[in-house]
């Protein structure tokens, strides 16, 4: 099992900052894609942001240019940079990990969930 800690939310400024991390621990082989999506209220949960194990990135059209996914595999730890903050960017962000456990299956494990509030 695998266990995943989101931090850096909290409220950023319109045009601001914020670099959320998501921190895996437990046990397992190894972490396969790594992801964010987001849920704003009364909205479907979306794909922010996708990392591959080989690199590969991709994003929604809303943060592209302004997001930027990246991963440090020897801290297990995927990371979102939020540059350029808007109003909409608005929601509770999820961390969302492809877990490889050794075993010849693999299974999707999310973070609790983390509020970022832009406002001024």
């Amino acid at each position: 099992q695998v266990q995943l800690v989101e931090s850096g939310g909290g409220l950023g400024q319109p045009g601001g900052s914020l670099r959320l991390s998501c921190a895996a621990s437990g046990t397992f082989f190894r972490l396969n894609a790594m992801g964010w999506h987001r849920q704003a209220p009364g909205e479907q949960r979306e794909l922010v942001a996708l990392i591959t194990s080989g690199g590969s990135t991709k994003y929604s059209d809303s943060v592209k240019g302004r997001f930027t996914i990246s991963r440090d595999n020897a801290k297990n730890t995927v990371y979102l940079q939020m540059n350029s903050l808007k109003p909409e960017d608005t929601a509770v962000y999820y961390c969302n990990v492809e877990v490889d456990t050794g075993s010849y299956y693999s299974y999707n494990s999310w973070g609790q969930g983390t509020q970022v509030t832009v406002s001024s």
